[in-house]
């Protein structure tokens, strides 16, 4: 099943009819493509997004960023409240975020990863960057 997974609908689909998922993405909110593939991002190392921080981060702007990722999973429980309850309706168990995405079998980001921070990626993650750009005038 090839689909976005900033849906649920897709991924629940994929589970529901034991299909393998294809996840076609700029991101996640709350870096759930990184946790959901078990990629390593350290808060000390990593900046989260809207932070504007770089990888070299004094004391307090890694306080910062740790805080920040606590709200941001506070935020993603909220957003996806609504769809997680459907998918455990229809899939017939309790499940989480994690278990809803962590189930695909290729994650093709469309960003580069040149332009992201260096950081560790799991080898069913393939970047495909420049697939966004609009044609020069």
């Amino acid at each position: 099943v090839l689909t976005d997974p900033i849906f649920i609908c897709g991924a629940t689909l994929a589970n529901y009819l034991s299909l393998p998922s294809v996840f076609f993405m700029r991101g996640l909110p709350c870096n759930l493509h990184y946790v959901a593939t078990q990629c390593p991002s350290p808060l000390s190392y990593v900046p989260r997004i809207f932070t504007f921080n770089s990888d070299h981060m004094t004391f307090f702007q890694r306080v910062e960023n740790a805080l920040i990722s606590l709200l941001e999973l506070q935020y993603c429980n909220d957003y996806y409240k609504d769809a997680l309850k459907l998918s455990s309706e229809v899939l017939q168990r309790d499940v989480s975020l994690t278990d809803i995405f962590n189930s695909a079998s290729i994650w093709i980001l469309r960003f580069d990863f040149v332009f992201e921070y260096v950081r560790p990626v799991m080898p069913n993650m393939v970047f495909i960057g420049g697939i966004n750009c609009a044609q020069k005038k």
